[in-house]
């Protein structure tokens, strides 16, 4: 059971401090990088059509013939076991006959010499069913072919319901095991183990593929292997880490910007380790400004938590900053990693981090980041739901789910404080030690207390899933800590400037302020400025007087906001908070300059972490812009009129419908040679 590879999870520990709370991290709404492996082979096996083996089959190897002829016992309600094997010298084992379950009789035992002993009924009832193989050669290849076979039963067979408690198909999976493990570890009795592993798995009660003796048998086996493991897995931890921190001096001695840093304990050994590059400390001056505190992921293997500080650049595109690895989840051990950040950093100190809910992350930042807004990203409690709310819920989860998301962004504090105590009273949670943390932290976590903070749009749904496959790049499985360090080098150099698929985007509006924002802002940037610009269209602009404005859509869908306008310094203050929070303009501030007949927008509303020159990587975009309007526009007016003749009649529709798509087809099949591809690579992508 020794692990072979560094294998990485995310935290056990629930942020209210108790294990048992715990059931299930990974969210709904998000995929992690170390999810649960489902049920193998013989689950999914039972939906597939599996036919009788016949007498001249033929298989590759032996293997492939006890899988075949396992699965299509399964399908009939009954298993297999292996009965007999006969070799010889020249060609090794070239026979195999394989068995039902019942066939042949026990015989009788020797009884235990005790005083009330076990007279168990055995299943074996000589029943016939049977399939032998044996091997051949041909032209030099190994095959197996079915030589005899029997579906004859003497015997009732089994629904699919009863089959699959036979001993044979009682598999515990290798991620299961591991899984079991842990929780056996951490104290769980084996009946909560069966209640969680349904739950992580979505099957009812009593649907695993594998019981409660199974677990009891499993854990007791693996009692005197774990302490076994645990003294090696010692040894392995201490050289392994070792051997890290003189790939830190080397890569120091060879890249005199790369820094590191680490902590050792009374004997020596060492306990923490921070790194960052050159490049990333580089980056920390244009993008460091809002950062992502992530200490969701711990190794197994070596007892380590990772702590790795990222931000997110330009183009919407993660950026790695600097990474460490705790022996100890605490706040000693946050204060450590934070002092070396900074240190890092060259002693700048983020505007906004954002983290998970971790009170001793909480406590750390609070004393070493004192002037830093300290946010916790909704994307993680919303993945916790689940875990703290479905047992004791039930059919009600999903009605609490829905109404916490609404309740989390509700606009104004007053509004919030409502609906948040409504939802504490209608379900009951009052008394809840969850509900308790997230109260008293919700000056962090609810949008209308963080509304005014700059997040960069760190806190999207779509930045956090682009982390989540950033990490993935990081987080393979690998076979020492070494292999992980170069692992991190990799991840961070392709977060460095990255702009591929990032496609040239279209004037949609044709307003000047619009070509005046394309020509400034990267293309993610811009993509989110025209998605305001095109919403401005549907507001109303009401004068109050005296520089003041309300705003309200032409349907009433939202509520009101007011503009607050300063004339002598081009000043606009939205009561969103929309350009504070994500320095891009919002839709409300977009609907006054265009009222007040703005071409151009001042400069200082397109902040330079947004804009063209920022760019770790040059862009070129400005040489290139010509010719892609001229493509567009000529493409455009042509579909247009397309469209407009087509549907004209269902026959015109059809005709042009079959056409375009084979023509589509045609033009993805076209051969792009070198100068072609160089030449659409200039002039459609951002790279």
């Amino acid at each position: 059971m020794k692990p072979a590879n560094n294998i990485w999870i995310q935290k056990e520990q629930c942020p209210c401090g108790d294990w048992k709370c715990f059931i299930k991290y990974d969210g709904e709404e998000q995929g992690q990088a170390c999810q649960p492996t489902k049920e193998g082979t013989l689950l999914s096996s039972s939906s597939e059509v599996v036919f009788a083996p016949y007498v001249g089959q033929i298989f590759s190897t032996d293997d492939e013939a006890l899988e075949y002829y396992s699965n299509f016992a399964r399908k009939n309600g009954f298993s297999i076991r292996k009965a007999r094997s006969t070799e010889s010298h020249n060609l090794g084992v070239y026979r195999r006959d394989f068995v039902c379950y019942r066939s042949g009789f026990n015989q009788p035992r020797k009884k235990a010499n005790v005083e009330h002993p076990r007279d168990r009924k055995s299943v074996r009832c000589g029943c016939d069913a049977k399939l032998y193989l044996t091997k051949e050669i041909v032209n030099g290849v190994t095959q197996w072919f079915v030589s005899q076979f029997s579906n004859v039963h003497n015997h009732e067979l089994l629904e699919d319901d009863q089959v699959r408690l036979l001993p044979a198909y009682r598999k515990i999976q290798e991620a299961d095991q591991e899984r079991i493990l842990l929780l056996s570890k951490a104290g769980f009795p084996v009946n909560r183990i069966i209640k969680i592993l349904e739950l992580e798995k979505g099957v009812q009660p009593g649907q695993l593929p594998f019981i409660e003796k199974d677990i009891r048998n499993f854990v007791r086996t693996c009692k005197k292997t774990v302490l076994e493991n645990d003294a090696l897995l010692t040894e392995k931890r201490i050289t392994d880490m070792m051997e890290l921190l003189e790939a830190c001096k080397a890569m120091s001695e060879r890249d005199g910007d790369f820094v590191f840093d680490f902590l050792t304990d009374t004997t020596g050994k060492v306990e923490n380790i921070a790194w960052s590059y050159g490049d990333s400390v580089r980056a920390f001056d244009l993008f460091g400004d809002a950062v992502q505190f992530d200490i969701t992921y711990q190794s197994i293997t070596y007892g380590v938590l990772l702590g790795l500080l990222s931000g997110v650049d330009n183009h919407g595109k993660p950026i790695f900053f600097a990474c460490a690895l705790l022996q100890e989840e605490n706040s000693h051990a946050f204060v450590w990693a934070l002092q070396t950040f900074v240190r890092f950093m060259r002693g700048r100190h983020p505007q906004t981090i954002v983290t998970d809910l971790d009170p001793g992350l909480r406590d750390a930042i609070a004393s070493e980041l004192p002037n830093t807004k300290h946010i916790i990203s909704i994307w993680y409690i919303m993945s916790k739901l689940s875990s703290w709310f479905s047992l004791p819920l039930g059919l009600k989860y999903s009605e609490l789910k829905s109404e916490f998301e609404m309740v989390s962004y509700a606009e104004s504090i007053e509004e919030f404080e409502h609906h948040w105590s409504h939802l504490i009273t209608r379900f009951g949670l009052g008394s809840d030690k969850h509900i308790s943390l997230l109260s008293s932290y919700r000056a962090s976590w609810a949008f209308s207390y963080i509304r005014d903070c700059f997040v960069a749009r760190i806190t999207t749904v779509e930045y956090m899933r682009s982390l989540d496959n950033f990490l993935k790049d990081i987080l393979n499985e690998q076979t020492c800590l070494q292999v992980f360090f170069e692992q991190v080098a990799l991840a961070a150099n392709l977060g460095y400037g990255a702009k591929e698929g990032i496609d040239y985007i279209h004037l949609k509006t044709c307003m000047p302020v619009e070509e005046h924002a394309e020509s400034i802002l990267t293309p993610y940037a811009f993509s989110v400025y025209q998605h305001e610009l095109v919403l401005s269209m549907q507001y109303a602009l009401i004068e109050m007087g005296k520089g003041s404005y309300v705003v309200r859509h032409y349907k009433k869908t939202e509520g009101e906001y007011l503009l607050i306008w300063i004339a002598e310094d081009e000043q606009i203050h939205c009561s969103c908070k929309g350009f504070e929070h994500s320095g891009i303009l919002c839709r409300h501030a977009l609907r006054l300059f265009s009222t007040k007949n703005y071409f151009q927008l001042p400069d200082k509303y397109f902040p330079f972490r947004w804009r063209l020159e920022s760019s770790l990587v040059p862009t070129g975009q400005e040489s290139t812009r010509p010719i892609k309007e001229e493509y567009y526009h000529a493409l455009h007016s042509l579909t247009d009129t397309l469209v407009t003749e087509s549907l004209v009649s269902k026959e015109r529709f059809n005709y042009v419908h079959k056409e375009l798509t084979t023509l589509l087809d045609h033009v993805k099949n076209m051969p792009v040679t070198e100068v072609a591809r160089e030449i659409l690579t200039n002039n459609f992508n951002e790279s």
